[in-house]
């Protein structure tokens, strides 16, 4: 195991745990994906692939159609047209519930409303539980101030996010967390439950994630070089309560569980790793995890030598493996929820990483074109260029290789087929500006010449490679 110095796990600390062709006539969702084995499928038993971004509002009032930062019916167009069919939404746990067990409705209303709007273009949706730095009392986001009875002290300084996290009234506070202290878990359960009961019946919900980026308290000291499974194995046991909570109100809407955050210092999650911590037991539970360069954002934001930029695959070969023991040992499927740098290349070191075993991803971040300044189209610049991708939305078989090369649109697609359903590639609309041509071999290709999407069916029993250019 590579071993970061003590300097970088600081600048850890301080930097990682942020986070023109035809367009595409996306189709309303069809009946919610489910898990099936590592993999997420549809109705037809296609194996589907998520390419999408994130939407989080961190500053009440939350989800207000017309602030320039809630997605609308044209941001939910735009992202369709660039083949992004998800969405991570942020809802706020002090928006579910902003006074002790009484659950905001018009919150729910308003969350639900954004959901049916990116429906309508086909996107899926992940509810992401967000937090950083806890609670407003901290200057974070999150948990609501009556649910932590810990407080900021008088002999504290607050360095801001995120070295808050070291604040010892924060770790207090993440202590009663994990404690459930007066409750707080048990709230938190409440506005989860009444959440899934809102919009568990709706078509492109993919599912909940409990909680984004939790810190492990005063047990963090305790992670560092090897991952803390005494703390994970507390940890899970909210998680396990809470899912358990969710079921009582939907019994198959996907849960995603999230590593603590000490994962984007590199180190492992102990997650059902037994005998550690006990095995999942939910069939429907997902893996959520972030991929973010310590090098990276130190080289951006801290003036350190953008050749240092070189060391990044080092960390991303050490996520990305601590991402497959986990899902290695548990057979779950994992997404992608967090990633994202102002740096092409580094980009492409998670892109590659996820097309090379078929996990999807959601880039952050992404916020509304439409407001009181409407913006221009995000994607169109060299960043764009890595996200926006010829990818195989839906498989009718197993995925066996998948190859994009951003630089000039090639693409290569290796599936083993299992029924006679069309596998569905979505066709970059940034990398053919003069069009593309399509082969299949194992395969016919039933789509007409230029289409956004193209259709493939297999011929016979062999493996199915389609390639366009």
């Amino acid at each position: 195991m590579l071993r970061l110095p003590r300097l970088l796990l600081v600048l850890a600390l301080t930097l990682t745990m942020v986070g023109a062709a035809a367009p595409v006539q996306a189709a309303p969702a069809d009946p919610p994906l489910r898990i099936d084995g590592r993999w997420f499928v549809d109705e037809q038993n296609r194996v589907v692939l998520l390419h999408g971004v994130n939407n989080v509002d961190k500053e009440a009032p939350y989800i207000e159609p017309g602030d320039g930062f809630t997605l609308t019916a044209d941001d939910a167009r735009l992202l369709a047209r660039h083949g992004f069919n998800t969405v991570r939404l942020g809802v706020s746990f002090d928006g579910l519930m902003p006074s002790r067990g009484d659950v905001d409705e018009a919150y729910l209303d308003r969350l639900a409303g954004v959901i049916d709007v990116l429906g309508a273009s086909g996107i899926h949706v992940l509810l992401d539980n967000h937090q950083d730095g806890l609670s407003k009392s901290w200057t974070g986001n999150g948990f609501p101030e009556w649910a932590i009875e810990a407080r900021p002290q008088s002999w504290e300084s607050n360095p801001g996010f995120p070295l808050y996290y070291l604040m010892p009234s924060m770790n207090a506070g993440w202590d009663e967390v994990w404690h459930n202290t007066n409750g707080v878990v048990d709230h938190l359960g409440d506005a989860l439950a009444a959440l899934a009961a809102r919009v568990a019946d709706k078509p492109n919900m993919l599912g909940i994630e409990l909680l984004n980026e939790p810190w492990p308290g005063t047990a963090f000291p305790t992670c560092f070089p090897f991952g803390c499974p005494l703390f994970d194995r507390q940890y899970q046991a909210v998680h396990k309560d809470l899912t358990e909570r969710i079921r009582e109100v939907s019994p198959t809407l996907p849960v995603f569980w999230e590593p603590n955050v000490t994962w984007n210092q590199t180190m492992p999650t102990h997650l059902a790793e037994p005998p550690l911590t006990p095995p999942i037991d939910d069939p429907n539970v997902a893996f959520s995890f972030h991929d973010y360069c310590i090098i990276s954002q130190s080289a951006i934001y801290l003036g350190m030598p953008k050749e240092l930029i070189g060391m990044c695959p080092l960390q991303h070969d050490i996520t990305w493996g601590n991402a497959d023991k986990f899902t290695e040992r548990t057979g779950t499927p994992a997404l992608l929820t967090e990633f994202g740098d102002n740096d092409p290349a580094v980009l492409g070191n998670s892109l590659s990483r996820a097309d090379e075993r078929f996990i999807g991803w959601q880039y952050w971040h992404y916020a509304s074109i439409s407001g009181p300044e409407p913006e221009e189209d995000p994607f169109l610049g060299e960043a764009g260029r890595q996200l926006v991708r010829t990818y195989p939305q839906a498989t009718a078989g197993t995925p066996v290789s998948m190859n994009f090369d951003p630089a000039n649109g090639a693409f290569r697609y290796t599936y083993r087929p299992n029924s006679t359903a069309q596998t569905e590639i979505y066709v970059s609309d940034l990398h053919y500006p003069d069009g593309y041509t399509v082969s299949a071999t194992g395969g016919e290709v039933t789509s007409p010449p230029g289409a956004p999407i193209v259709t493939v069916r297999a011929t016979g029993s062999e493996p199915v490679t389609v390639n366009i250019r």
